[in-house]
């Protein structure tokens, strides 16, 4: 005990005090983190062209993504397509004539739609056949969503291994309303026209 004091004397004399407490003890802290932010007021937030970009990726992500994929489903639910075989589902509506079909009797094929033809979604030549492929393959939702019994007659395969098949809108075939409705020119086989200008 006398010897303790004795060198705290020592330290008090030579100016060398040094705190026994734990906290004095911790090695300084050079970064703190950034300065706290005061929240931005409503009118602030309005301001910020953040918000508006990623109200436009939203929308972008439902009207691209989210409402498609519902549609197909429904498509899928609720309108089975009868053939000869068994019956079919129409899983994805692929572009204004290409379908992805779940068959009972064959298992899943992607089927070309016989007897028109569509504009081109996944390689168009201009804007305007873009346009007209997204038109067309709403449409065909359309169709085979609101139509009245569906049958499905199947033939070959065409040069890309798609099945071909032709779908009967009640007593009229879908093509015949594909072309009317001026989604889709007819088609029998052979050079296709463009779509452009």
């Amino acid at each position: 005990m006398q010897a303790s004091a004795s060198l705290i004397r020592k330290h008090k004399i030579l100016g060398r005090i040094t705190p026994s407490s734990r906290d004095y003890r911790r090695a300084p802290q050079w970064w703190m983190g950034p300065p706290p932010r005061r929240p931005k007021r409503w009118w602030q937030r309005l301001a910020d062209p953040v918000v508006y970009l990623r109200a436009v990726i939203a929308v972008s992500v439902v009207a691209l993504v989210i409402v498609p994929l519902l549609a197909d489903g429904a498509l899928a639910v609720a309108r089975p397509l009868a053939a000869p075989d068994g019956s079919c589902r129409v899983l994805r509506v692929v572009d204004g004539d290409t379908v992805d079909l779940w068959c009972s009797a064959t298992g899943f094929e992607r089927a070309r739609l016989d007897g028109f033809d569509a504009p081109e979604l996944f390689s168009p030549k201009c804007g305007a056949e873009l346009l007209a492929a997204q038109k067309a393959k709403w449409a065909l939702r359309g169709m085979l969503l609101s139509g009245g019994d569906l049958r499905l007659e199947r033939g070959g395969l065409d040069r890309y291994q798609r099945r071909l098949v032709t779908v009967w809108v009640g007593p009229v075939p879908l093509s015949r309303r594909m072309v009317q409705g001026g989604y889709a020119r007819s088609y029998g086989g052979g050079i296709r026209g463009g779509w452009c200008g």
